[in-house]
């Protein structure tokens, strides 16, 4: 029994002094000081961020892994390789390109006058939208679907939206918002894909194939997943993210690889 229990103690204590702290600094590909990393520990899912010098610490154990992101930065993941010395982790976050407005190049006619004529209308136009101060349309121009109480209202006041009621009859604006609400999950969904690399899921146990399921899967069990999405947030949505995998990789009966 004795012999039971020093075993026990020896592999509790071997545990916890393998525990080291693990320093390092993270930069961008201009060897530029990152703050606000967040480092997180894959293995214990401890979390921590970088100071103002790009500079963090966190408690890991040899061959964990570490995994580093930021919003506007691509994912990075490194495993801990505990030493005598155990020297500083070094790692560069590459900056993720930013979307260029297509931009429409209008042919010259070579006609002088015409010429003239089409720059200044375009120059001119633009000049009064920035003068009058328009505002620019929020989101897809869509047709607003019918609803009850602005339909029926109208009808109890004696006038009758003819478009409305038959819109409402027939079911058409019910999929109207169906259709809308599919059309931006699957934007949603397009939105994270295109940004994380598969890998990221992957690594985490979430096959291949399951990836577009289990993004929808959290949008419905952490809406402020969701959220993050809309307001373009990316850390955000990996923090989120993060704590979702464990319960998807559950109720799938996935063991963590």
């Amino acid at each position: 029994m004795k012999g039971v229990l020093l075993l026990i103690l020896l592999l509790v204590g071997e545990a916890f002094y393998s525990q080291q702290m693990v320093r390092g600094r993270i930069t961008d590909d201009n060897d530029i000081n990152l703050p606000a990393v967040t480092v997180v520990n894959m293995s214990t899912d401890k979390k921590t961020y970088t100071n103002s010098l790009g500079e963090f610490s966190i408690e890991a154990s040899e061959n964990d892994e570490l995994r580093f992101v930021r919003s506007g930065y691509e994912r990075a993941s490194k495993r801990v390789l505990l030493g005598n010395n155990n020297p500083l982790l070094f790692v560069i976050l590459v900056k993720i390109p930013e979307d260029i407005e297509e931009v429409t190049v209008k042919k010259l006619s070579g006609d002088l006058t015409k010429d003239s004529r089409s720059v200044a209308t375009l120059d001119k136009g633009e000049l009064v939208k920035q003068a009058v101060g328009l505002p620019q349309p929020i989101g897809k121009m869509r047709a607003k679907p019918a609803e009850v109480k602005k339909v029926l209202l109208p009808v109890l006041l004696g006038s009758l939206d003819v478009q409305g009621t038959y819109d409402l009859i027939s079911g058409r604006a019910r999929r109207q918002k169906r259709e809308y609400r599919y059309d931006d999950l699957q934007e949603h969904i397009a939105w994270v894909r295109k940004r994380v690399e598969d890998d990221y899921f992957t690594d985490a146990g979430i096959p291949s194939e399951r990836i577009s399921e289990f993004i929808e899967f959290s949008f419905s069990f952490k809406p402020q997943v969701r959220t993050y999405v809309r307001a373009k947030n990316l850390s955000g949505v990996l923090l989120k993210l993060e704590e979702i995998i464990p319960v998807f990789r559950e109720r799938l009966k996935i063991s963590k690889p």
